[in-house]
């Protein structure tokens, strides 16, 4: 790393001295990331089983306008490095600045929001920190005798929990995925104290940005915001089937997403991935067609208030977590399921 820091420097710590549960705060075209604000609600359930403070990290440009914001979800102390120098994102420079926040104010724990970014930058923050860090956690333990924070995450499989201890370094340091965590409710009567910060020297990222082409944004809702939700996998057969999934979607008002192994087979872009190593979702209701339903599937989808599982296996695991079931040939169940639809709306405006 061009922090100037080796892989063999390990400092001696005294893990007592570390108090804080620090949460860095995405900002996106001027608008803190949702991953984010989730984060700060576990921040402050865990602060205050602890009897510490919930911390907030700002690094960039221009953002002095956010810094409320995180004492409304629920942050203490809010810690902004706002520099024209670090108006352009680099994972290396932005994880030196908090390394260096870090050493400071010492805080035990560090939490993450597992987007694109985020999954970026924890490893130059932990490594430049030689601290440990939990990638995908999905729950939070604390242990208040010995002030130790226990990490909770699936394994490969699925099938079991990992419970993750750092022993002997500080801050502990995790990750989590959008949508594990709701977001707390927005409080504008709390108060929290702001601390800028300005760091004199920055390293060099050693990268130079070129241009700049943002994501054209499509109008339709992001999988892991909408409510109805038809989910397409391998048992599809082609690509093809996505088609008449869009169109019971559409009916629905909802959108389309997929398991992996349809997103493997090109069949569905990677943002529209449901399970372990695509997008946790939370919508009203999860229509999976043709998904055989594997633990990895089954993880993204937990937080489904309704799920239903069309499947032409009547001994397909994802029947063991559908509320309803239809054991079928889906090119036969889902024009029927879009002509009864069809009939009821249409029933609909004639009365």
């Amino acid at each position: 790393m061009s922090s100037g820091r080796l892989c063999s420097e390990w400092e001696e710590i005294n893990p007592d001295e570390y108090r804080g549960i620090w949460v860095y705060m995405q900002v996106d075209d001027g608008v803190i990331n949702e991953a984010s604000l989730q984060l700060l609600g576990q921040a402050r359930k865990i602060a205050d089983e602890l009897e510490t403070y919930a911390g907030a990290i700002f690094v960039g440009y221009k953002l002095k306008n956010l810094a409320k914001e995180p004492i409304y979800y629920g942050a203490d102390k809010v810690f902004m490095v706002d520099d024209k120098r670090l108006e352009k994102y680099a994972p290396n420079l932005y994880g030196d600045v908090i390394y260096k926040l870090a050493l400071k104010y010492k805080p035990e724990s560090i939490l993450i929001g597992g987007t694109m970014r985020g999954r970026e930058l924890a490893p130059y923050i932990a490594n430049n920190l030689r601290t440990g860090i939990t990638a995908d956690l999905t729950m939070i333990e604390v242990n208040k005798e010995t002030r130790d924070i226990i990490l909770i995450r699936p394994p490969f499989g699925a099938w079991m929990l990992a419970h993750i201890k750092t022993r002997d370094r500080k801050p502990v340091m995790g990750s989590v995925r959008p949508n594990v965590f709701p977001t707390p409710k927005r409080d504008e009567t709390r108060k929290g104290e702001i601390i800028e910060e300005h760091i004199d020297e920055l390293i060099d990222p050693n990268m130079e940005l070129l241009e700049y082409i943002p994501i054209k944004k499509k109008e339709e809702i992001p999988i892991e915001k909408a409510d109805i939700i038809v989910s397409g996998g391998k048992g599809l057969g082609t690509k093809d089937g996505f088609t008449i999934l869009q169109e019971l979607a559409d009916l629905l008002g909802g959108v389309i997403a997929g398991s992996r192994k349809a997103v493997d087979a090109g069949w569905i872009p990677h943002e529209k991935q449901v399970g372990q190593t695509g997008k946790t979702v939370k919508p009203r209701v999860y229509i999976a067609v043709g998904i055989s339903g594997a633990a990895q599937h089954v993880f993204g989808i937990r937080e489904a208030k309704r799920v239903v599982a069309i499947n032409i296996d009547p001994e397909a695991p994802i029947f063991e977590n559908a509320d309803y079931g239809i054991v079928g040939d889906y090119k036969e169940i889902v024009p029927a399921l879009i002509e009864e639809i069809k009939k009821l709306k249409r029933s609909k405006k004639k009365s």
